[in-house]
C-alpha cells in the first residue's frame, strides 16, 4: 500500500476547512499533519478531531510545522500569503481556493509556480469546471450576444462578484478574444445608457444560506441560452479540493487548474 499523502489545511476552522476535515476521517489517501487557523480563532490549540485519540492540534502559524507534501488553502488573502511563503520555501505543492486577492499577491502566486506546483480554482466543483467549458464554446459561437453572469451566495460572503463568477467571465472574454477590463460591466444603476453589444455583465445576490449558484445568460434577439450550476452541499467543493491535492503532488513546478486535471483523466480514459 502506498504511503499516505501528508496534507496540511490552511483555514481549518472555516466552513471549507471543516468540510475537508469531515471527509479526511474516511479518506485513507491522506495523513493530516498540520491544521492552521487564524490567530484569534477559538480552535487554536484544541484537538483537531474531537473525541479521537490524536496528538494533532490546531495551530495559528507555520513555525515548526512537520514535513508535508501538499497544502490545501481556504483561508483569506493574508492567510494564503503566509502559507504560500512556507510552500515556496520548502517546495510544497499548494491547492488554493482563496479569492479576492490583490495584484501583489497575484504576482507572488505567479512567481511561486517557478519552484512548486500551484493549483488555483475559484470553485472546486467538477460541475462548474464543465460549465466553464460550455460557456467558452457558447461565448465564442455567439460573440455579439450580451452575456450576464448571475451568482448567488450566503449573506456572509465578502467578495462580490464571486471568484467563480469572475473566472467564468474571464473564460468567456478570452473565448471572444477580449478582456473584462475592456468589455466587463460590474455595476449598472440610474441611467447609464444602452448596453454595449456583446458586453459581459455581472449580477450579485447575497442572502440566507445559499451554498453557491451561477447562471450564464447569453441574450440575443428573440432567444437566449442559459447555462446554470447549483451547489446544494458544500462537501462537493471539499471533495474536489482533495482530488486536486492527490493529483497535484505528482506534478512538476508550474501553474495548474481543475481543467488540467480533468483533461488528463479524459486522455487516460
Amino acid at each position: 500500500m502506498p504511503q499516505p499523502i501528508r496534507l496540511a489545511i490552511n483555514g481549518a476552522s472555516g466552513r471549507m476547512g471543516q468540510a475537508l476535515l469531515a471527509l479526511l476521517r474516511e479518506d485513507r489517501r491522506f495523513e493530516l499533519v498540520h491544521a492552521v487557523v487564524s490567530a484569534g480563532s477559538e480552535h487554536n490549540g484544541t484537538p483537531v478531531f474531537a473525541g479521537l485519540s490524536t496528538s494533532l492540534r490546531y495551530s495559528h502559524n507555520w513555525e515548526n510545522a512537520p514535513s508535508m507534501d501538499v497544502v490545501i488553502d481556504f483561508s483569506g488573502p493574508e492567510g494564503l500569503a503566509v502559507a504560500l511563503a512556507h510552500c515556496t520555501a520548502n517546495g510544497i505543492a499548494l491547492v488554493t481556493g482563496t479569492t479576492g486577492i490583490d495584484a501583489a499577491l497575484e504576482a507572488k502566486l505567479d512567481d511561486a509556480t517557478n519552484s512548486t506546483a500551484v493549483l488555483r480554482a475559484a470553485n472546486f466543483s467538477l460541475g462548474v469546471a464543465v460549465l466553464t467549458r460550455l460557456l467558452r464554446e457558447a461565448a465564442a459561437a455567439l460573440p455579439d450576444w450580451d452575456l450576464e453572469i448571475v451568482e448567488a451566495h450566503h449573506g456572509r460572503k465578502e467578495d462580490a462578484p464571486s471568484g467563480t463568477a469572475l473566472a467564468l467571465g474571464h473564460a468567456a472574454a478570452d473565448a471572444r478574444s477580449t478582456t473584462l477590463a475592456k468589455d466587463g460591466v460590474y455595476v449598472r444603476e440610474g441611467r447609464p445608457g444602452a448596453r454595449r453589444s456583446g458586453s459581459i455583465g455581472f449580477a450579485v445576490v447575497r442572502g440566507g444560506d445559499v451554498v453557491g449558484e451561477h447562471t450564464a445568460l447569453l441574450l440575443g434577439h428573440g432567444e437566449r441560452v442559459e447555462l446554470s450550476h447549483r451547489a446544494t452541499d458544500r462537501s462537493i467543493f471539499a471533495r474536489g479540493a482533495l482530488e486536486a491535492a492527490a493529483w497535484l503532488v505528482a506534478r512538476q513546478p508550474g501553474a495548474y487548474s481543475i481543467d488540467d486535471m480533468l483533461q488528463e483523466r479524459s486522455r487516460k480514459a
